[in-house]
């Protein structure tokens, strides 16, 4: 994609789901973070990088990806996107040409 051209529908093949985080009473008091869909969208999601680390004596591996969209209001961090059984927490969000024309976001792949 080019500096200030947004996404062409083409390149938009993959149906995300937006869940933003939500409280629940757990019942005895408190709450629970759970993630609720709040908004689905086609979007581009190219693989960018992988890494193997050990995390309490198992080993694990991170994913990052650039997920590109048309531009859209409601995504920052905090929040994550879903394909299907695949979830990627939102890293960073940026529009690049401050157009609002497209959203370029950095997400890293988590196993729920």
């Amino acid at each position: 994609m080019a500096g200030d051209i947004a996404p062409s529908i083409g390149s938009l093949r993959r149906r995300l789901v937006l869940e933003a985080p939500t409280a629940t009473p757990d019942g005895i008091g408190g709450t629970t973070q759970v993630f609720a869909a709040v908004a689905a969208f086609w979007a581009q999601v190219e693989w960018l990088s992988g890494a193997e680390s050990w995390r309490r004596g198992r080993p694990g591996q991170a994913a990052s990806h650039r997920v590109s969209l048309r531009w859209r209001g409601d995504l920052d961090t905090g929040k994550r996107l879903r394909d299907g059984e695949r979830v990627f927490d939102i890293r960073a969000v940026a529009d690049p040409d401050g157009s609002r024309r497209r959203l370029v976001c950095l997400v890293e792949e988590i196993k729920p």
